[in-house]
């Protein structure tokens, strides 16, 4: 006998059962996890009702002005306490950053100095921790309180990264929120000094903080410390710099309760508001003066910093009206198992500093300034990766995608009839520095890096050179910091610091700032090591502007085989200061020299072995023929170019003993120059031909799109691709793997060979 079932209608739960199914699942969520709604959101959030109120009753500008400028004061003080008493590398040379947020978690003022992406990024986690912890009974947010964070997944650079951030209240409302950031370096990766270009996925990134409460009634947990402490190799550095973050967010938040006593809680709240706000509007004025058009661009990355590959950053930028956007579709898809991608929130702080720091520095510091401007990725791009993707080197991504920014954005300002700077070639863009760790002659471990990448090579300007190693582009105002005094805490010598590079020029009518050599060697210690963080070994990481040229590439160089310090005791006349003469000269018998791609994962090193690298040089700007040939002499004389390579590049003509110019000569020389150009010439449409392959060459591991097609994305060979729209995990082969299957092979042809002879 057949069954049938009865069906039965479906019934509509009640409001007070749905009440309770939402309960249940709110007190039951498995993980709060990064929340997209949050980290792809970089605007403003809208005026609660505290802030309407409030700018209905101030809203006067000269109040609004001497409030602000008050509140950049305060963050300028704990800016500055954090640089002067930080314990990180990072601190003592400007790594840091300080800011004030809206109640709803948007900064509003930064510290002029400092590292504006920073505070740039950690509105997120404040929107994370107002979202998920203020009405949690388990958490709460209180007077006194403090929460610590560094996973850039919830909002941070990389986690190398560690912010404090404090909830100001003010007769039991919240106000506003203050925040102090730190580079830390070490933070319990798989290598020391917190940027491990070995990790293969986020367990290998060492610590992983989610927003949480560390510090209540203003005093630092101990049991969250000692885990924290226990969790990293330097347990003394991670305590120094709680305390020290803490400090500074407390003297600012000192500053705020002078203004509520003076002022009252309106005029803050609508001093910030109006502060963002004001910067906003502006923003969409000076962008609606830029004509409407088109710009592409793009940036190379030359490695993953364990293997050579073409990884392309794709930039167009474009401006209609009052919109500006910037599109990074057809940029290299994510790798699975290499740390240098960046989640988006990463790339548009950086591309935030291009115009806080490059395009419209007169703005308030804050992130109101990139609010109204729009970025379009591929998502499990590199510029936009997957959570679970490794990202400790992301400064890789960011980087490029800045120097992509930085180079479009100056040809619009170019045709700007109102310029708030001059129009300035891209500075060099990576971190060319080393990262070190190990037991120190003190007995301590250790691990972080040399402060030597706030060296990078400025780019020229519009009417003048760049100006040699002035700044990062993550910290234009940044210092160096003194190797002398690191060496008391570190078992190595710079036995060359701050040495222009000579020959690592980029040309133009105005060339690009120089970059200095490094070259290291370990001294006191046979537990001590060192790893690499940079690009543009094989592959400049930027383009010059209006012919100008980019720089040159800079690889890494290491001497095995000797102990520098008997040298310099017993035959000092055979060292030399520079990467070019120890490489060619080869000084030291017996020694052995070789030349690498930059990239370097951690190595230990022996006592007297030298590890040397260069820091970039900016990038040129404007013809280099139209070079006064004084300023090409200049160069030579500082030791900057040599005098056949600058006759060879500019057309200089010079007496090779006094440098005494020829001016006839020289105009000669450069117009016989501007015919072989022409002669060189052919039409458009015929170079088009030669210069266009339908796909990357067979040879090329190459990563990304391929001319214009932005939705076919190479991935590593020209038959291995996939669609923008359907994203594939895009792992790399172990590069020991790769060199056993080479040995491999040779062996196979090795005894092919014998069994022929046979």
């Amino acid at each position: 006998m057949k069954q049938t079932a009865t069906q039965v209608p479906a019934r509509k739960p009640s409001a007070e059962e749905m009440k309770l199914i939402k309960k249940f699942l709110s007190d039951n969520t498995l993980f709060l996890g990064p929340d997209p709604e949050i980290m792809q959101n970089h605007d403003l959030m809208p005026r609660t009702a505290l802030e309407e109120e409030s700018i209905n009753k101030v809203s006067d500008a000269h109040t609004i002005a001497k409030i602000r400028d008050r509140l950049q004061s305060g963050c300028d003080e704990g800016y500055e306490m954090v640089e002067q008493m930080g314990a990180a590398p990072g601190a003592k040379w400007g790594d840091v950053i300080t800011g004030v947020y809206s109640a709803s978690g948007d900064l509003a003022i930064a510290s002029a100095g400092g590292v504006l992406i920073f505070s740039a990024l950690v509105h997120h986690p404040i929107k994370f921790i107002i979202k998920n912890w203020m009405k949690d009974p388990t958490v709460g947010v209180r007077e006194g309180d403090g929460f610590i964070h560094n996973d850039s997944r919830y909002g941070n650079v990389h986690n190398t990264d560690q912010s404090m951030i404090l909830p100001i209240f003010h007769d039991g409302k919240l106000v506003c929120w203050v925040a102090s950031t730190v580079h830390e370096g070490e933070n319990g990766a798989i290598e020391p000094g917190g940027m491990p270009s070995m990790a293969e996925s986020p367990c290998d990134e060492g610590l992983k903080m989610s927003p949480f409460k560390v510090v209540e009634n203003y005093e630092i947990k101990r049991d969250i410390l000692t885990f924290l402490q226990n969790s990293v190799r330097e347990p003394k550095l991670q305590y120094e710099d709680m305390k020290v973050k803490l400090f500074a967010c407390l003297r600012i938040k000192q500053r705020i309760e002078e203004t509520l006593n003076s002022d009252g809680p309106e005029a803050l709240v609508s001093t910030l508001r109006l502060t963002m706000e004001n910067v906003r509007a502006e923003v969409k004025r000076r962008i609606s003066e830029w004509p409407d058009m088109t710009v592409r661009t793009y940036i190379i990355q030359d490695s993953t910093l364990r293997e050579n590959c073409v990884v392309k950053v794709n930039c167009k930028l474009t401006k209609t009206g009052d919109r500006l956007i910037f599109d990074f579709r057809g940029s290299a898809p994510e790798f699975t198992n290499r740390p240098t991608n960046t989640i988006v929130a990463g790339l548009k702080g950086m591309l935030a500093q291009v115009f806080l720091c490059y395009v419209w520095p007169d703005l308030p510091r804050g992130q109101a300034a990139f609010a109204p401007i729009e970025v379009i990725t591929d998502p499990h791009s590199i510029v936009n990766c997957s959570y679970a993707a490794p990202n400790s080197q992301s400064l890789m991504s960011i980087f490029t995608g800045f120097t992509a920014g930085q180079h479009a954005v100056a040809k619009f300002l170019y045709s700007c009839p109102e310029k708030y700077t001059k129009v300035h070639a891209p500075t060099f863009n990576m971190i060319n520095t080393f990262i070190w760790g190990g037991v120190s002659q003190h007995g301590e471990t250790l691990g972080n890096l040399c402060a030597d990448l706030n060296g990078m090579g400025a780019g020229a300007t519009v009417d003048r050179d760049g100006e040699h190693a002035l700044a990062p582009i993550f910290a234009t105002m940044a210092d160096i910091g003194e190797q002398e005094l690191n060496e008391e805490d570190v078992p190595f010598l710079q036995l060359v610091s701050k040495k222009m590079t000579r020959d690592a020029i980029a040309p133009g009518k105005y060339r690009g700032g120089q970059g200095y050599t490094m070259i290291v060697a370990t001294k006191d210690s046979e537990q001590w090591g060192f790893m690499t963080t940079c690009q543009g070994a094989k592959i400049p990481p930027l383009q010059g502007l209006f012919g100008g040229y980019a720089c040159g590439a800079y690889p890494l160089s290491k001497v095995k085989g000797v102990d520098v310090y008997d040298i310099l005791l017993n035959e000092p006349a055979k060292f030399r200061h520079s990467i070019e003469e120890i490489m060619n000269d080869q000084p030291f018998e017996g020694a052995s020299y070789t030349t690498y791609h930059m990239g370097m994962g951690f190595e230990i090193s022996k006592r007297g072995e030298l590890f040397m690298i260069s820091q970039g040089a900016g990038a040129g700007y404007g013809d280099l023929l139209e070079r006064d040939p004084a300023g090409v002499v200049r160069d030579i004389e500082e030791g900057l170019i040599s005098p056949a390579v600058a006759e060879r590049l500019y057309k200089v003509q010079f007496d090779p003993q006094t440098l005494a110019i020829n001016q006839e000569a020289t105009a000669a020389a450069r117009e016989a120059e501007r015919k072989a150009r022409k002669a060189r010439g052919v039409p458009f449409s015929e170079f088009i031909k030669q210069w266009n392959k339908p796909t990357p060459p067979a040879h090329l591991q190459y990563f990304g799109c391929w001319g214009d097609d932005v939705g076919k994305l190479y991935m590593g060979s020209a038959d291995q691709s996939h669609h923008a729209d359907q994203p594939r995990p895009n792992y790399m082969r172990h590069p020991k793997d790769v060199r056993i299957e080479e040995l491999e092979a040779r062996l196979a042809a090795l005894g092919a060979l014998e069994d022929e002879k046979k």
